[in-house]
């Protein structure tokens, strides 16, 4: 069965997986969001909340 000899499916994988760390990966991560959460200001509530019950 030539499904469980690893020997050129394992170059392959690791191929692939140098490829993106080494060449896409940096590539993606130039990219700013537009959308980014530290430009959100934060909201606090300074009145704290009446429970019914107390």
């Amino acid at each position: 069965m030539p499904q469980l000899n690893p020997n050129p499916w394992f170059f392959i994988m690791m191929l692939s997986w140098f490829t993106y760390s080494l060449m896409i990966q940096p590539k993606l991560l130039t990219f700013t969001t537009t959308n980014s959460p530290s430009d959100k200001t934060t909201y606090i509530k300074t009145t704290p909340w009446t429970w019914p019950w107390t």
